[in-house]
């Protein structure tokens, strides 16, 4: 028997949780609806969604911040949902890590088709360390962790990271040793829009080489890959 997907979906407009728990079983998914930030949180104990739905305008802690908290500790894909379609709010939701964005009023079946292709995107992409279970990261004397997010340097000095920054360390980290392509790191980064990052990514590669002090000519942690894309050339201990 094949297994069926779980969809949590954290609306609290309860005329929205019923119309995606019924569509969503109609096209076989499993579905847990909630109201809140506290429910989810709860759900997350008791189960494992393979997906969550999260609307960002919620009663207490927004979706903004429950985003940005399940994705400091995993990689559950998110599609974010709003009453707000500014880009602002779209750039923002995508900073936090969410790997779609969808504004209100909407298709169901919009949903769907974006809830099929995240689960594509990110069931393609390669095996890493399961990041719920890892609370910082030891390389090259360096050290990341994962709950404040700090970077310090071997000489102890800690080292501000942007959000995107610290999102690309830790895909480089969570997979040592693997040439990963610039497509890849785009999917990994958690953006639909490739567009936005396809030239960006090279970029953001070179501002995270400064932050760990890497010779552009020839860096040694993160290497560039000729043809291909950048491995992180260092051993990589974790703290459970």
């Amino acid at each position: 028997m094949t297994k069926q997907d779980h969809i949590l979906v954290v609306d609290d407009d309860v005329e929205i949780r019923g119309l995606l728990r019924e569509y969503l079983q109609k096209h076989g998914y499993r579905v847990s609806v909630v109201a809140d930030g506290k429910g989810m949180q709860a759900a997350l104990a008791n189960a494992h969604p393979d997906l969550v739905v999260l609307d960002l305008m919620l009663p207490g802690e927004d979706g903004f911040s429950l985003c940005r908290t399940l994705r400091a500790r995993s990689s559950l894909p998110v599609i974010m949902l709003t009453a707000r379609g500014e880009e602002t709010d779209r750039i923002v939701g995508l900073e936090m890590g969410a790997d779609d964005y969808l504004a209100k009023p909407f298709s169901p079946r919009e949903l769907l088709a974006r809830i099929r292709s995240v689960l594509r995107r990110t069931r393609s992409l390669p095996d890493n360390l399961a990041p719920e279970t890892i609370s910082a990261f030891r390389f090259g004397g360096w050290t990341l962790d994962a709950a404040t997010r700090n970077l310090t340097a071997p000489d102890g000095v800690v080292i501000p990271l942007s959000g995107t920054e610290y999102r690309l360390l830790r895909i480089f980290l969570a997979h040592p040793n693997r040439v990963l392509t610039r497509d890849q790191l785009i999917d990994l980064m958690s953006s639909r829009d490739a567009g936005a990052f396809d030239r960006a990514i090279d970029v953001q590669v070179s501002r995270l080489r400064h932050r760990l002090r890497e010779d552009a000519r020839e860096p040694t942690i993160i290497k560039t890959v000729r043809s291909q894309g950048y491995v992180l050339a260092a051993h990589v201990d974790v703290v459970n």
